[in-house]
C-alpha cells in the first residue's frame, strides 16, 4: 500500500484543490461505446440468437445450457431452498424497510382550482413496463434487487421484468433470484451486460419490450444504457451512474477506526471506487489513515482495494464550514456527518446523494436495510438529480378542465399570448370558442 498523503486545504491552489476533487476517469471510451453498439445493433437483428452467442462468448456459458434464456419456477424453488434462514430473514428484514420508506413517499392527489371556472390536475400512472438490471460480477448484488423491485411493485407497474448475468453454470446467483421472488418478480432472464440492455429496450422472442430501465452495470452496461436511451424507439434511463464513492466529514470527536472502515467499505466495491475525508483534526486525519493500514490487509478484496485505496483522499480543512463547501464542491454520493452535532450540519448540504448521521449510521445500512434507495447519483451528477424514489417509477400527467365561464374569463388571456408569439392557429382555437360563447352557444 502507498503511502496516503494528508493534504491541507488552505494551502492548496485552485489546480490543486480542482485535482483533490477529481474523480477517477470512469467515462465510457470511444472503443466500449462502440463494441456496445455492435451489440445492440445484433440483438435488434437477431434478437435470442445473438442473446446466445454473446452469452457464451462473455459468460462463459455453454450453449448446450442456453436453451432456456428465463428462469423457471423450479429455478426459483431452488435458489430459496438453497439459503440459509438467516439470509432469508435478512432478505425479508431489508424489504419490509424498503417498502416502509418507499410506501411513504406515494404523493396526494392534486386538484386546484387556479381561478373560478379553471381546474388543473396532476394524476399518477405507474410505468406499463421496467426493466431491472442486477449486475453479477465480482459480487452479485441481491440488494440492488429490492432496491428496484420493491418500488416498481409498490408504484403498480403491472409488467416488472428483471435480467442478471448467469454464472458458468449458466443459473443465476441464487440469492438475487430468492431476493426477486420475495419482492414480487417472477419474470427474470439469465441474461448480462449490453445484451441485456438491448434486450429490454427492443423485446426479443423471449424478452418483452419495456418502457424504461433501472440498475448499474460495467462500462458496458453504461454504454448500451446511454445507446438505447438515446434512440426513441429504445426505452428511458434511471439516472446518472458511475463508480461509487463516499465523502466523511468529520471533527476531533470520530472515531478513527469508524471513519477508516466507512472509507474502505466504499473502496471495496470497484477500482475506480472513491473514498475522500474532509476533516479540521491533523490527529484524527493521521490515526484514520492508520487505522486504514492496519483494517486493509484483513480484507478480501485486496485487488480491488488496492487499486481505489491509491485514489483515497485526506483533506484537512481549517472548520467544518469549510468542509462543508468542499463536500458541496465534490457532491458525494455518500455523505458521512461524523462530528459532535451533525445535524447541525445537515441543513447545509445541499449536494449529495444520501447522508448518513453521526457514528451509528454506517454506510453500508443505507446500501442493504435502513429503508432508503441506494440507486443514487454518482460522478458529481447529485449536483442536479436525486436517488432512485418511488415516483421514479410513475409518471406524472396534468389534467385541465374549464368551464364556459372559465374559458370566457382566461381565454381573452390565452389569444393574447398567442398573438405575441405569432401563433394564429392557437389563438383561432381559443378565439372560436369565445365567439361561439357570444352568440349564446349552449355551454
Amino acid at each position: 500500500m502507498s503511502a496516503i498523503a494528508i493534504h491541507d486545504w488552505a494551502a492548496c491552489d485552485a489546480a490543486t484543490r480542482r485535482r483533490l476533487l477529481a474523480r477517477p476517469q470512469a467515462g465510457v471510451g470511444e472503443e466500449v461505446l462502440a463494441g456496445a453498439r455492435a451489440i445492440v445493433d445484433a440483438v435488434r437483428a437477431e434478437g435470442d440468437a445473438a442473446i446466445r452467442r454473446y452469452t457464451a462468448r462473455f459468460d462463459a456459458v455453454p450453449l448446450d445450457r442456453l436453451d432456456s434464456l428465463r428462469v423457471t419456477p423450479a429455478g426459483f424453488c431452488a435458489a430459496r431452498a438453497s439459503l440459509a434462514p438467516q439470509e432469508l430473514a435478512a432478505i425479508e428484514r431489508a424489504i419490509a424497510n424498503v417498502e416502509a420508506f418507499h410506501a411513504a413517499q406515494r404523493p396526494a392527489p392534486l386538484s386546484i382550482e387556479t381561478m373560478p371556472g379553471v381546474r388543473c390536475e396532476q394524476q399518477l400512472r405507474p410505468i406499463p413496463a421496467v426493466g431491472l438490471y442486477v449486475p453479477a460480477g465480482s459480487a452479485p448484488l441481491p440488494s440492488t434487487v429490492l432496491m428496484l423491485a420493491v418500488p416498481a411493485r409498490l408504484a403498480g407497474c403491472p409488467q416488472r421484468v428483471l435480467c442478471t448475468p448467469p454464472g458458468r453454470d449458466g443459473r443465476a446467483n441464487a440469492a438475487v433470484l430468492a431476493t426477486a421472488a420475495l419482492c414480487g418478480i417472477d419474470t427474470v432472464f439469465t441474461i448480462g451486460g449490453a445484451q441485456a440492455i438491448a434486450a429490454l429496450a427492443y423485446g426479443t422472442e423471449s424478452v418483452p419490450k419495456v418502457d424504461k430501465i433501472f440498475g448499474p452495470g460495467n462500462a458496458w452496461v453504461t454504454a448500451a444504457k446511454q445507446i438505447v436511451g438515446a434512440d426513441p424507439m429504445g426505452a428511458a434511463l434511471d439516472l446518472p451512474a458511475g463508480p461509487s464513492e463516499v465523502m466523511v466529514i468529520a471533527d476531533d470527536s470520530a472515531y478513527a477506526d469508524f471513519v477508516a472502515a466507512d472509507l474502505l467499505a466504499q473502496a471495496e466495491h470497484d477500482p475506480l471506487a472513491q473514498a475522500i475525508l474532509v476533516t479540521d483534526s491533523h490527529r484524527l486525519a493521521s490515526d484514520t489513515v492508520a487505522e486504514i493500514r492496519r483494517q486493509l490487509p484483513r480484507l478480501a478484496r485486496q485487488q480491488v482495494l488496492s487499486a481505489s485505496v491509491a485514489a483515497l483522499r485526506v483533506i484537512l480543512v481549517d472548520g467544518l464550514d469549510t468542509a462543508i463547501e468542499v463536500a458541496n464542491r465534490y457532491a458525494p454520493e455518500h455523505l458521512l456527518l461524523q462530528a459532535r452535532e451533525p445535524r447541525r450540519l445537515l441543513g447545509a448540504i445541499v449536494n449529495a446523494g444520501s447522508i448518513f448521521v453521526g457514528p451509528w449510521s454506517p454506510e453500508p445500512m443505507g446500501d442493504y436495510c435502513s429503508g432508503a434507495n441506494h440507486v443514487l447519483p454518482t460522478y458529481g451528477h447529485a449536483r442536479a438529480c436525486s436517488g432512485l424514489s418511488l415516483l421514479d417509477f410513475m409518471k406524472r400527467i396534468t389534467v385541465q378542465e374549464l368551464t364556459a365561464a372559465g374559458l370566457a374569463a382566461l381565454g381573452p388571456a390565452a389569444v393574447t399570448l398567442a398573438h405575441m408569439e405569432g401563433l394564429d392557429a392557437h389563438a383561432a382555437a381559443v378565439g372560436l370558442r369565445l365567439a361561439a360563447l357570444g352568440h349564446g352557444r349552449a355551454a
